[in-house]
Order: structure tokens, then sequence, then C-alpha cells
């Protein structure tokens, strides 16, 4: 992982993470950590609407999304994953570098 990912890029995603641990009410450490999960599949339903409709693929709704509505859903799947798992891990930054590691390994020689 490069540098930004380990620097400036985490320590937005934590600060988010903290941002978000102080206005979380009454909830336990543990109903914060499942919500934080379960807010990727909501975030996930929001691409897929936005493909639905940058494709023009539901006949009610027409073209009602852009390919940029689309790459901004994504980048909210992707934060919300981080998010989720600096609650998960504190070592979140070295877990997702070890398994990007294994997974580009895994990828055959040309």
């Amino acid at each position: 992982m490069s540098d930004t990912m380990h620097g400036e890029t985490w320590d937005r995603i934590v600060r988010i993470k903290g941002w978000l641990d102080e206005n979380a009410g009454d909830l336990t450490e543990r109903e914060r950590t499942m919500m934080r999960v379960l807010k990727i599949g909501e975030e996930f339903g929001e691409v897929a609407e936005a493909l639905h409709g940058a494709l023009g693929s539901n006949p009610r709704k027409g073209s009602s999304h852009t390919w940029e509505d689309v790459t901004k859903e994504l980048v909210d799947v992707a934060v919300t994953t981080l998010v989720a798992l600096a609650t998960i891990d504190p070592d979140g930054a070295k877990t997702l570098d070890a398994r990007l590691t294994a997974l580009v390994d895994r990828i055959p020689a040309s």
C-alpha cells in the first residue's frame, strides 16, 4: 500500500470513525460495530440504484443517475467498509495492506 494510504487516507478514515464514535448516541460498542458493518449493505444498495439509473434499466424511472453518481456511491461503499474495518481492527491499515498483498500475490505471472 502506498504511503498515502497509510498516511492521509487512513487518517481520514480514523477521523470519520472518531466522529461517528462521538455521535453514536446510546449504542453500545457492539451495536456500533454491527451498525457499521450493516451500513456497507445500505451503501451497496445505493450503488445498485445508481447503476440502474445510469443504465436507464428501470422503465418507471428512466435515466435517473449518471456514471459519476455510480462512482460516488462506489467510493461511499469503500469508505464505509474501511470505517467498519477501523472499528473492528485497530491495525486496520496493516490488515488491509496484508490482505491486498495476499490478493496480488495470487495473480498468476504473465
